[in-house]
């Protein structure tokens, strides 16, 4: 099982994998995913988003909004800071399979999208469900 990577593309793949969140173990090599968050653009192109240092990991004082005399350790939350992410092209050269996060239906119908990127623009894409 273990981590994985999202995808969300505004690029036509088809009516599973267009304007949905996908999941995919197959864009980093060697882990399998981190919980990466990637778009693909209109044109194909494939763009890392990057969330990072845009909140800070803050000790909750009594009198905040959430804090529990009881349970110390739950007294930390992630606060925006502001600052706002960064989004990038994702230059990979690869096939990358990706699949709805969500699906009603047996696991073996489960929609796939096998997509070639060349320097992180989309070349090809195909439907590999059930093949």
């Amino acid at each position: 099982m273990g981590m994985m990577d999202y995808v969300r593309s505004s690029y036509n793949l088809g009516e599973h994998f267009t304007e949905t969140i996908c999941q995919t173990k197959d864009i980093e090599d060697g882990i399998g995913g981190t919980m990466t968050d990637y778009w693909i653009s209109p044109d194909g192109y494939l763009y890392h988003v990057d969330y990072g240092n845009t909140a800070d990991f803050v000790e909750l004082k009594e009198g905040d909004d959430g804090y529990n005399s009881n349970m110390p350790l739950l007294n930390f939350r992630w606060i925006p800071n502001g600052t706002h992410g960064k989004v990038r092209v994702h230059a990979i050269t690869k096939y990358v399979e990706i699949y709805p996060e969500q699906w009603k239906g047996e696991w073996e119908d489960w929609p796939r999208c096998r997509i070639h990127f060349k320097y992180g623009k989309i070349m090809d894409y195909e439907d590999v469900t059930g093949k």
